[in-house]
């Protein structure tokens, strides 16, 4: 774990991270499997359930921008057992929810307190050596985006042999174990620096003034989590409709085929180390571009659509790793504040990927969310191939 005479990163802690930042991380998307028997149960649109997927990513990105900033200002344990506390008591309430309207309000509660990932990366990125940041950030990333696939094969499975409200019971436990395991085995992680309230949002201010880089990176995270939250939005119901007409438990085992690019994580940051990651960004967006050109002609195809689904998630993996360890190595004692300026954005974006993807599912099917993709990625490729001051 981590020695308490010098700060360093073990590779158990490594592994903790990773653990810590999947099932918290999973929250975001138990709900994706389920948002059509979420509808049938409350008598609500498609549309109308695609907005607690949008309002849960919303709620994240709010907590990245008032929560994870913390993590530069007060000692890091107590907040992230105080943070997987919270979470499971939202959860729970979730399991209970009587109406649409409550799992709207507590969709975007949980989605601001959970931060915990955007509070791990950073202070592995502080542990690690120079020579091996991008590898440890792939694997502590890695685990998040594990934990971003499997919750919804987690989700689709309980799904179909319980019900909705069993996925939020089952999703509470685990974050209940989560404090626990903070609390057992996370050591005393101290603050990085004696900031004010005031002053902690006057320094991102002026960290986003000063770097071009975090703005490019940034934004290009947005694009591309926002193509890659269209198609795990509006998943469920293209599987649920001609020529698939499969169940929420088979929508959840897609998550596992994402998981072959969540694999390749560790892989693509140690790409990175050595090439440099606008390398390693490029080489993400032209495959979520290869990705959504696959998915918009041959979504019918169930092996096309497998191939699809792999490219996305390896390509939106590659970019988010190569673009955190790009504005990683601008300021080491304000990687807190960093992460949050950067996953605001990203988050944002995947909030808009959510919202226009579910609208344009409503006017034109699978063609239109993947059109409303294909325009986020080109973005992306303009905004990265803008020049930008070193």
């Amino acid at each position: 774990m981590l020695n308490e005479d010098s700060l360093t990163l073990s590779k158990s802690l490594t592994v903790l991270f990773a653990v810590g930042a999947a099932i918290a991380v999973a929250n975001l998307y138990y709900n994706q499997p389920i948002l059509g028997l979420l509808g049938k149960t409350f008598g609500k649109t498609t549309a109308q359930s695609g907005l607690l997927s949008t309002l849960t990513q919303t709620g994240y990105a709010l907590g990245l921008l008032f929560i994870a900033p913390l993590g530069d200002m007060v000692p890091r344990k107590p907040l992230l057992i105080l943070l997987s506390f919270i979470s499971a008591v939202i959860l729970l309430f979730m399991a209970f929810a009587p109406s649409m309207a409550v799992l709207y309000i507590l969709s975007l509660l949980l989605g601001i307190v959970t931060v915990i990932p955007q509070i791990l990366v950073p202070t592995a990125a502080d542990l690690a050596a120079d020579h091996q940041r991008g590898k440890v950030i792939g694997t502590v990333m890695g685990g998040l985006l594990l934990g971003v696939l499997a919750a919804r094969t987690i989700s689709g499975f309980i799904a179909a042999i319980s019900s909705w409200r069993t996925v939020f019971f089952v999703a509470a436990l685990a974050m209940l174990v989560l404090a626990i395991i903070f609390l057992r085995y996370l050591r005393a992680l101290p603050r990085k620096q004696s900031l004010r309230y005031s002053e902690l949002y006057r320094s991102m201010f002026l960290l986003w003034r000063a770097h071009s880089i975090l703005r490019q990176a940034s934004l290009i995270g947005a694009m591309l989590f926002g193509a890659f939250s269209v198609l795990w939005t509006v998943l469920s119901f293209r599987l649920t409709a001609p020529p698939y007409h499969v169940g929420s438990a088979v929508v959840g085992l897609f998550g596992l085929v994402g998981m072959a690019g969540a694999i390749g994580a560790p892989i693509t940051g140690r790409i990175s180390d050595i090439r440099g990651p606008r390398f390693m960004i490029a080489v993400g967006i032209l495959t979520v571009l290869a990705s959504y050109i696959i998915l918009l002609f041959f979504s019918n195809q169930l092996l096309w659509l497998i191939v699809g689904i792999i490219a996305l998630d390896f390509g939106t993996q590659a970019g988010q790793i190569s673009n955190q360890a790009r504005i990683y190595a601008l300021n080491s004692s304000a990687r807190s504040r960093l992460t949050s300026i950067y996953m605001v954005i990203y988050f944002f974006g995947g909030a808009l990927g959510s919202g226009l993807g579910s609208l344009f599912y409503g006017i034109d099917g699978f063609t239109g969310a993947c059109i409303v993709a294909l325009v986020l990625v080109i973005t992306a490729y303009i905004i990265h191939v803008w020049p930008t001051r070193a």
